[in-house]
């Protein structure tokens, strides 16, 4: 079984809201001093899922993830977690490419990996939370696609995937479905899969001393008419903090009905509330 992880590595969620910048004119966050990106939780758990899956019918564990050189960060904690190999997407071309782009870019580097049973994206990157990748990922490869997946298994229990089937849960807001699906596929993974395990020293010390393969655009044949902020379908028109200050002002009477009063003769002139008038 060869089971594909396709994971993006994001700013720390954990960031405290004062570390929090953004450059407006630019409209990107400003990485926080001291605070190292990580990887997107969801894909962490996606990783997990493909663990359980080959703790069971063994098999290879690819990850594959885009990025500049600090991406590599993210793959070695997915080799550290037990993942095989790992592979950097990197290219100048690439930087602010939408979901459609980046399904593009990972549809090409699988297709340079070869033959494939899953392929395996989180639910969504916690950064943007688009979702989007995943399903468009699908459409590139020609394969079924299940989203939202909590539990995946060999349908049968069978060792040999190729042509076989996998036994997919799917959560839903009511509960949760099962469907059979025809490998090769592509299946989101959702948060219902629980915490994923920690790196072990060992592991740690393994994902060190692994060589990351580069590939860049060459060498997935990837087409620079569908990458990059050129290409991508939706634009970013602005990018901002919310205000959140807050005003409180006393409503005073010397009574609870003029304090009322008072309060509603406010509430009326500020339009929060609107008077009704008889025929």
């Amino acid at each position: 079984m060869h089971a594909i992880v396709c994971i993006k590595q994001i700013p720390d969620p954990e960031i405290p809201p004062v570390k929090f910048q953004l450059d407006t004119e630019a409209k990107r966050v400003i990485p926080p001093e001291g605070i190292p990106p990580v990887i997107n939780p969801y894909d962490e758990q996606a990783v997990e899922l493909a663990l359980r899956l080959r703790e069971k019918h063994e098999g290879k564990i690819t990850v594959l993830s885009i990025g500049d050189d600090t991406a590599t960060s993210a793959v070695r904690h997915a080799l550290a977690m037990g993942a095989d190999e790992g592979i950097l997407l990197k290219d100048a071309a690439f930087a602010g490419s939408d979901s459609y782009g980046t399904a593009h870019i990972l549809a090409q580097a699988i297709g340079k990996l070869g033959e494939y049973d899953v392929v395996f994206c989180g639910r969504q990157a916690a950064d943007w939370d688009e979702g989007q990748a995943g399903t468009i990922l699908a459409k590139h490869l020609g394969v079924p696609l299940v989203t939202l997946a909590e539990a995946v298994d060999l349908a049968g229990g069978e060792l040999e995937v190729k042509g076989g089937t996998f036994e997919v849960k799917r959560i839903t807001l009511d509960g949760f479905q099962v469907f059979a699906l025809p490998a090769p596929a592509v299946i989101t993974v959702s948060h219902e899969v629980g915490q994923p395990r920690l790196p072990s020293g060992w592991g740690i010390i393994s994902a060190s001393k692994k060589q990351i393969p580069i590939w860049n655009g060459s060498d997935i044949e990837a087409d620079p008419s569908n990458t990059g902020e050129n290409a991508a379908r939706r634009k970013l028109v602005k990018l901002f903090q919310p205000d959140q200050s807050r005003q409180c002002e006393m409503v005073r009477g010397e009574t609870t009905e003029e304090a009322s009063a008072a309060l509603a003769e406010k509430l009326i002139r500020a339009g929060a509330i609107q008077t009704k008038t008889g025929n």
